[in-house]
Parts: structure tokens; C-alpha cells; sequence
């Protein structure tokens, strides 16, 4: 198996929502998840998952670094 980096995402509040994108030929959406306040996601990007959107107050954990988003 390839090493493929991993990405926490932290929730600040109620209703932060991750998403999981493809790419290639097109980009599609293939999974979405919820966050309550204090919930922790942590997720791999793989040949399948090549982006993720996070919409809401999170913080993002990264080997480059810490994203708070608002």
C-alpha cells in the first residue's frame, strides 16, 4: 500500500460538514460527513479521495501545518 497523508479535522461548532472529492476525468462527490461541536474526523487521502471541503468553524490539521477556518 502507498503512504498517503492523513488530514484531522477538529469542529469548533455544530454543523461543520466534510466532504470527499474524486478527481480524474471528473470530480465528483462521494462521501459527506456531519461534525458536532468537540467531534474529531480524521481522514486519508487515498486513489480514491484526492480533496476535501470543509465548510464551518474547524480546525484542520495537516503535516504542513493548522487551518482554523471560520
Amino acid at each position: 500500500m502507498d503512504n498517503f497523508d492523513y488530514v484531522v479535522v477538529k469542529a469548533l461548532k455544530d454543523g461543520v460538514s466534510i466532504t470527499g472529492l474524486t478527481s480524474g476525468r471528473d470530480t465528483k462527490f462521494h462521501h459527506t460527513e456531519m461534525l458536532s461541536e468537540g467531534e474529531v474526523f480524521i481522514a486519508q487521502f487515498t486513489e480514491t479521495t484526492t480533496a476535501m471541503k470543509v465548510k464551518g468553524n474547524a480546525v484542520i490539521y495537516t503535516k504542513h501545518g493548522e487551518i482554523t477556518t471560520r
